[in-house]
C-alpha cells in the first residue's frame, strides 16, 4: 500500500471559526435556553394558525394535561382577558417533536 502526504492550506474568512460537531451540537441544543415563546412565537414556529394550534395542541385533553401549567407542564394558559400565552420554548420545541405524529393524525383520545 503506498501512501501519500499532502499538506493542504485551506483559508478560513475572518468572520467565520472552525468549530468541532460536538460544539455545534451543544450551540444549538443550548439555543432556546432561557427563552419563552408567545402566541406570535408559536404560530412562526409550527407554520400554522393560533385557531389551529389551539384546536390541535392546546386544547385537546390528551395533550393539555400535559401541557398545562397547572398540571405541571410548561405552557401558561391565559385565564383573564389580558393574559397572554407563554410557551417554555425548549419543552414546546421537544414535544411538537416528538408528538408530531399524534399532532396530525389522532383527533381525540
Amino acid at each position: 500500500m503506498q501512501t501519500l502526504n499532502v499538506q493542504l492550506a485551506i483559508p478560513i474568512p475572518a468572520d467565520s471559526v472552525l468549530i468541532s460537531r460536538v460544539e455545534l451540537d451543544e450551540l444549538k441544543k443550548n439555543e432556546l435556553m432561557g427563552v419563552y415563546w408567545n402566541m406570535k412565537d408559536l404560530e412562526k414556529r409550527v407554520g400554522r394558525s393560533s385557531i389551529w394550534i389551539k384546536e390541535n395542541i392546546l386544547f385537546p385533553p390528551r395533550f393539555r394535561k400535559l401541557l398545562d401549567v397547572d398540571q405541571g407542564g410548561f405552557v401558561f394558559y391565559p385565564k383573564n382577558q389580558g393574559q397572554v400565552w407563554s410557551f417554555h420554548a425548549p419543552k414546546m420545541a421537544a414535544f411538537l417533536d416528538s408528538r408530531f405524529g399524534q399532532i396530525f393524525t389522532e383527533k381525540s383520545a
